[in-house]
């Protein structure tokens, strides 16, 4: 009886953890399919964010009033250098100031400095920041495209991957592993900006220790040290909000900064380290050779850039053209277990390159292993290429709260692979794993269900021509093609259908259920269904135009200019909205009637909330 009830027991155990282990899973799938997609999404509105970026950086007015205050322009600055006296003679450092004062050239001191003031949330003054972009792009002006390094001078490399404004996880890695020095040396594989909330704090501390240790710590660009990328994701709006008065000189020299990052490390001639990944035309020679500065962002392709097949059969003989598709596939290109080089459809940019595209790159240069990051990891890190790729992804809690681990690498003289694994943890620990679970999958649901919503017309419209009865009802089969055929996520809709949509006792999905439960946050009676879904899908978009437009940072833009911005958007887009429900919309915004809209009321008034809250099992 003891040995039954001890079998029962563990049977009922492995089936409870394997139902948590698949809602994890399909959680984390839903996070990083929205994420892909939304990748998609900046690459189709690049163009138009562009034109309005140059006009934040190169206005005509910006330019005029910096002239009359004496201070260096933002075109002075990123195309001059300007020597460092110049920002101590216009920029004043109150007494009131009690954070780091940096001098130049910088200290250990002045390191940890840095690091004691960021712990305590306080702000590097701009004037210090700006004398350290420009050391910092001068010393990078001075390195390679590829850097080389040799495991004889330490004992060991540490290669940290994607850090993403996460600042606990920097502190942390350097609290377990020591920090930068000429016997600790680091490889920072690129994406230390966007999504969370210290970019700039990162960028600092990262910056100062490769002032201070030039030969010992080493920084790739990744796909978002890109100032479009940085609209979009959060970075741009960041240091806006950060330093009100210099935002626009920061966040100008930060792009050229930026530019001059180092694509990619290689160590004792064996071991390639670099972004994203590779592609079958990737040669090491040219991306050695090319201007790597002239390629601002990715997100903006030169004109002659054709079709990726005819670029690849052609082999165009134009440099530009082939520089931008070489350095595309290094930065955004992901490594899949079938063989071939294909177009990576998930993000819209670079390719999936397989196990036989590795080899036959490895066996040109005589590798041995390549190291990348640009992809979120469960357990922070993963191996693939039958060990010869190995993914590096050092931000914790990147979806939510106890969403992944975070982890480094520490590669030893023989050039073996030690892999250390943390999660920076405030509240987990209260958790046991039901309840991290269903936090997980509380918040995936929520993504998903506002990106149904946002398609509503198309997805009511792909049931239909399944529901030849007219009867409500479809077939699972049939709802879930539906579903993949909209949004395009690659999700296990099946597994999802009970999470997302009512059945009826045969089996079959009542599609329009999966609305049923869904409504704008703050209902407003001029919105029209088609408008509705519009203003949800296009909302990040929209915040980005704002942002440019709203060039003082107050959270208002005239009516007139909110209504220019929706035009000149939707013209872009060819989306075919009426304007008088348009501009009925906008008029019943502004409540105080003052003229101006507050925007960050109007983004909170389009997201999309469930009728009744379900709490997660």
């Amino acid at each position: 009886t003891v040995i039954r009830a001890a079998i029962l027991i563990q049977n009922w155990y492995r089936f409870t953890m394997a139902r948590l282990e698949m809602r994890r899973r399909y959680s984390l799938s839903i996070f990083q399919s929205i994420e892909y997609a939304d990748e998609q999404d900046q690459l189709q509105v690049s163009n138009l964010q562009f034109f309005l970026y140059n006009q934040l950086c190169y206005s005509q007015r910006t330019e005029v009033a910096q002239t009359k205050m004496g201070t260096p322009s933002v075109s002075q600055v990123v195309d001059e250098g300007l020597c460092l006296t110049e920002f101590e003679k216009k920029i004043d450092v109150p007494d009131s100031y009690y954070g780091p004062r940096l001098s130049f050239p910088l200290t250990v001191e002045d390191a940890n400095a840095l690091l004691h003031a960021f712990r305590n949330e306080q702000l590097l003054h701009a004037r210090y920041v700006l004398q350290l972009l420009c050391e910092t792009r001068k010393v990078l002006k001075e390195m390679p495209n590829i850097t080389h390094l040799s495991t004889s001078y330490s004992k060991e490399i540490t290669v940290c991957g994607d850090l993403h404004g996460n600042l606990d996880d920097l502190l942390l890695i350097f609290y377990k592993n020591g920090l930068p020095s000429e016997q600790n040396r680091y490889v920072f594989n690129g994406d230390f900006v966007d999504r969370g909330k210290n970019s700039m704090e990162i960028l600092i501390i990262l910056f100062a220790f490769l002032l201070i240790y030039p030969n010992d710590l080493h920084l790739n660009r990744g796909n978002h040290e890109d100032y479009i990328m940085n609209l979009r994701y959060g970075f741009t709006k960041e240091v806006s909000k950060k330093y009100k008065d210099h935002g626009k000189q920061i966040l100008c020299l930060l792009r050229d900064v930026f530019s001059w990052l180092p694509l990619a490390t290689i160590i004792d001639s064996k071991v390639l380290i670099l972004h994203g990944g590779i592609s079958d035309t990737t040669d090491l020679d040219f991306l050695n050779a090319l201007e790597r500065n002239k390629l601002k962002s990715l997100m903006r392709p030169p004109k002659s850039v054709r079709d990726r097949q005819d670029q690849v059969k052609e082999r165009i003989p134009t440099t530009r053209p082939i520089c931008y598709l070489q350095i595309l596939d290094i930065l955004w290109s992901d490594p899949r277990s079938q063989n071939g080089c294909t177009p990576n459809k998930s993000r819209g940019g670079g390719c999936y390159f397989g196990p036989d595209v590795t080899a036959k790159l490895f066996e040109r240069y005589n590798l041995k292993m390549l190291i990348r990051s640009h992809e979120f990891k469960p357990e922070g890190y993963e191996i693939s290429h039958d060990g010869k790729v190995i993914t590096i992804f050092s931000a914790s809690n990147y979806y939510e709260e106890g969403s992944n681990r975070g982890a480094y690498i520490k590669l030893n003289p023989e050039l073996i692979p030690r892999f250390v694994q943390y999660r920076v943890s405030k509240d987990t620990h209260r958790q046991n794993l039901r309840e991290r679970v269903g936090t997980i999958e509380s918040s995936a649901l929520k993504s998903l269900r506002e990106k149904i919503y946002a398609h509503r017309s198309e997805l009511t419209s792909a049931f239909t021509q399944y529901d030849l009865n007219g009867t409500g009802m479809i077939p699972v089969n049939d709802w879930a093609a539906a579903m993949e055929s909209v949004l395009q996520l690659e999700l296990p809709w099946r597994m999802l259908r009970s999470q997302l949509a009512q059945m009826n006792p045969d089996g079959e999905v009542d599609f329009m259920s999966c609305f049923h439960d869904l409504k704008i946050g703050q209902p407003i009676k001029e919105v029209q269904p088609a408008l509705a879904e519009t203003l949800c899908r296009y909302r990040k978009d929209l915040e980005i135009i704002f942002n440019i437009i709203d060039k003082d940072h107050s959270g208002l833009i005239s009516l007139e200019e909110f209504g220019q911005m929706w035009k000149l958007f939707t013209s872009h887009l060819g989306i075919d909205v009426h304007d008088e429900s348009f501009d009925k919309l906008v008029l019943s915004i502004d409540y105080n009637k003052d003229g101006h809209i507050d925007f960050n009321e109007f983004l909170e008034a389009f997201h999309v909330v469930r009728r009744l809250e379900k709490k997660a099992n």
